[in-house]
């Protein structure tokens, strides 16, 4: 009874209490995050062939020189630039707007524009028309109302009382969304812009299902993942493919590190 006694009250001790709701994520995140990356950063030095490994060294770093990886790259970067800039500004607007007191019928529009996330991709991916319009296309049908419901969480943190002053001082609409509402915005927008770009970088589904494959002509639109997936599971060429998942990796975590250096998330002082 004693050492029951004793288990419970370490349990329930303010300083292991918080280890103990934290433990399954930390577990989660090694098992399959943390392990599979040292793991894929491993065979990206290896030739696998089934159970059997080599150590190649940087050979499957070579992939950088080929024509179609270069261009899958120059694929990815494209559709995140644009899709980043439609999925910033469109969805704060849209949020401005149902946030507003004189929008009617809010929760109405709020559903419509957010069933589009619940839909399959399968579904989604058999809309006709040109390759990268409507790629875009299905980006913004489907993730507008995410990103919408973020910027409308957001909103609703900024204090009524400053769009009643500004008002007040004659501040229009355009004067009060440009100096109160995008500033005050940023930390969401920040985090809007990091998963938009892990986002566009990771495309594969919607050009996988548009082409009923991963083999769009002249690799018009095969992505980053799209090469990698080419590589791991159609060509089981997995060192070559751990090595693109790492080139991968690298070039997120650049971006966003930049990103967020510049927009002063990281790297500035407290209270600058």
């Amino acid at each position: 009874m004693k050492k029951q006694s004793k288990a419970k009250k370490l349990l329930y001790s303010q300083k292991v209490a918080p280890y103990v709701f934290v433990m399954p994520f930390i577990i989660t995140f090694v098992v399959f995050f943390a392990y599979s990356i040292v793991s894929m950063v491993i065979m990206s030095f290896q030739k696998v062939a089934g159970p059997n490994t080599t150590f190649v060294g940087l050979e499957n770093y070579k992939i950088l020189k080929n024509a179609v990886f270069i261009k899958s790259l120059k694929n990815s970067i494209f559709y995140t630039i644009v899709t980043c800039l439609l999925m910033i500004p469109i969805p704060m607007v849209l949020a401005a707007m149902l946030n507003s007191k004189h929008m009617r019928a809010k929760g109405t529009f709020r559903s419509i524009l957010f069933v589009p996330a619940l839909t399959s991709v399968v579904v989604a991916g058999v809309v006709p028309g040109t390759v990268w319009c409507t790629l875009f296309f299905l980006c913004l049908w489907r993730w507008t109302g995410v990103n919408m419901m973020y910027y409308l969480s957001g909103l609703q943190q900024i204090p009524a009382d400053l769009y009643e002053s500004a008002s007040i001082d004659g501040a229009t609409s355009m004067e009060q969304l440009r100096y109160i509402t995008i500033p005050l915005l940023k930390p969401t927008t920040i985090y809007v812009l990091t998963i938009s770009i892990f986002g566009g970088m990771a495309m594969f589904s919607e050009s996988y299902m548009l082409f009923n494959g991963n083999k769009s002509p002249n690799n018009v639109a095969t992505t980053l993942v799209g090469m990698l997936y080419r590589m791991g599971f159609e060509q089981s060429q997995l060192g070559i493919a751990s090595a693109i998942g790492v080139i991968f990796l690298l070039i997120v975590l650049a971006v966003n590190i930049v990103q967020l250096w510049i927009n002063g998330t990281i790297g500035s002082k407290k209270g600058e």
